[in-house]
């Protein structure tokens, strides 16, 4: 945002808040909407309120590789993936590989995860174990609620609502383990903190998209796709991927050493669609398990 700021001369003013926090506040504000862009939540929870956006599609579409393109509202500008947050100092000798580690009852308490309800990182997460523990074909299983129920008797109570809490709680040595996204993890990581790993689900990974969108009856429309346009752009993007740690999605975006390359890493697909319309029932499935912890 500075440096938009800076090339353009426009002022940017910026809220922040969880996703479903700033859903619920575009959604009461429809008829008068405060904001004109929205920038970071998950492509997953994006298409649920895919309503409370208008139709953009920036010039720097032809540059953006298949499966991040174009969505009516929903423009994608980076891509991103679900992953575990170890502790080194706290783990102990319990070897983390994947979900299924999880469940040892050494762990029990030790682990923190953010409210799927509430979270689009927690959401991402509840996708990922949903195609992770069902057959192959299938995005979701009986098998796949069950683990989600003995996951959350491990974690006996620590859900939290803010996904930034779940990694900050892990770094500062309140947890053993968390189960949070990319980039923050990454981010540590590159900055040297020595007494974390970034692991991914030896199960499966799903990568998702982040969305960028245009508030439907933005006051300050043109603005508004000049920063769509810029985040899209080719200094931005490669940027996001050597300065950060987020992976662009232009075609000739390029990232840092400090990323795990996705050969090494154990890539799983779902049905994004089918899960936008699973999106409320899993998140009333999830409040159900939350609420019968044992």
């Amino acid at each position: 945002v500075p440096s938009f700021q800076e090339k353009t001369g426009i002022k940017v003013e910026i809220i922040t808040g969880g996703s479903g926090e700033i859903l619920k506040r575009l959604e009461s504000e429809a008829n008068d909407p405060v904001a004109d862009v929205l920038l970071g939540c998950s492509y997953l929870m994006a298409k649920s309120k895919a309503h409370l956006f208008q139709v953009y599609e920036s010039p720097n579409e032809k540059y953006i590789i298949d499966g991040f393109k174009n969505d009516g509202p929903i423009n994608q500008y980076k891509m991103g993936t679900s992953v575990l947050l170890v502790n080194k100092r706290l783990i102990g000798n319990i070897k983390i590989r994947g979900y299924k580690d999880l469940l040892n009852p050494a762990l029990k308490g030790k682990i923190v995860t953010a409210d799927a309800a509430a979270s689009s990182s927690a959401f991402d997460h509840l996708a990922n174990i949903m195609v992770d523990f069902a057959p192959a074909g299938k995005y979701e299983s009986p098998e796949s609620w069950d683990y989600v129920q003995k996951l959350l008797n491990n974690i006996s109570g620590n859900v939290l609502q803010s996904s930034s809490a779940v990694h900050k709680g892990v770094v500062g040595g309140e947890y053993a383990v968390g189960l949070t996204y990319e980039d923050p993890a990454c981010s540590y990581v590159k900055e040297g903190a020595d007494n974390v790993e970034v692991i991914y689900m030896e199960e499966g990974v799903v990568y998702c998209g982040s969305a960028l969108m245009v508030v439907k009856g933005a006051k300050n429309l043109i603005n508004a796709q000049k920063f769509v346009d810029y985040v899209l752009s080719e200094d931005i993007q490669n940027k996001l991927g050597t300065e950060a740690c987020l992976r662009g999605v232009r075609k000739d975006a390029i990232v840092g050493k400090h990323m795990k390359p996705l050969k090494d890493i154990k890539l799983v697909t779902t049905d994004f669609q089918y899960v936008s319309q699973k999106k409320s029932e899993w998140v009333e499935k999830w409040t159900d398990c939350v609420t019968n912890v044992k």
